[in-house]
């Protein structure tokens, strides 16, 4: 999910954009349900900086559903 006011990356989180980071939550969890996957279990990421493997420099949240997601991540 990708939002379409720009933050550079969790660090820019503020209580002012709480709403936009919940909603983005919201969304996902939406899409888990939508696509089969909520009720098995899914996994949302967000990466903050290079060694997170970050590349896109605009807060966007990833989620992961639809197969076994091991533990440790990465």
């Amino acid at each position: 999910m990708i939002p379409r006011e720009h933050l550079a990356s969790t660090l820019d989180v503020s209580p002012r954009t709480h709403a936009l980071v919940g909603e983005l939550v919201e969304v996902a969890a939406r899409l888990a349900g939508e696509r089969g996957f909520a009720e098995d279990g899914y996994r949302l990421v967000f990466n903050t900086n290079a060694a997170a493997g970050r590349t896109l420099f605009h807060l966007h949240l990833h989620l992961l559903g639809g197969r076994s997601c091991g533990w440790p991540p990465g």
